[in-house]
């Protein structure tokens, strides 16, 4: 008699009441993954820096400016990195 009793009555009455915390924790954590990548990621090449000491150097190249004013404003550039 035992054993129909556990057969036929496995103890399972669904999730419970608290399974949608599950997913908002997944969701949490994807959300907060995808904000620290856009935070850190795109600070450094959105910046402007890069873009500008390849302007900077592009100009220097093409004999716009001299040396002296390149490594001034390239020195500028940096100094805005940090």
């Amino acid at each position: 008699m035992l054993t129909t009793v556990l057969a036929n009555h496995d103890h399972w009455d669904g999730p419970g009441h608290w399974w949608p915390i599950f997913p908002l924790i997944w969701l949490a954590f994807i959300i907060f993954l995808i904000a620290m990548c856009g935070r850190f990621g795109r600070r450094r090449w959105h910046s402007g820096s890069y873009a500008g000491q390849s302007r900077l150097a592009e100009r220097f190249a093409a004999g716009e400016i001299d040396e002296s004013e390149y490594r001034d404003r390239l020195a500028v550039l940096r100094e805005k990195d940090k």
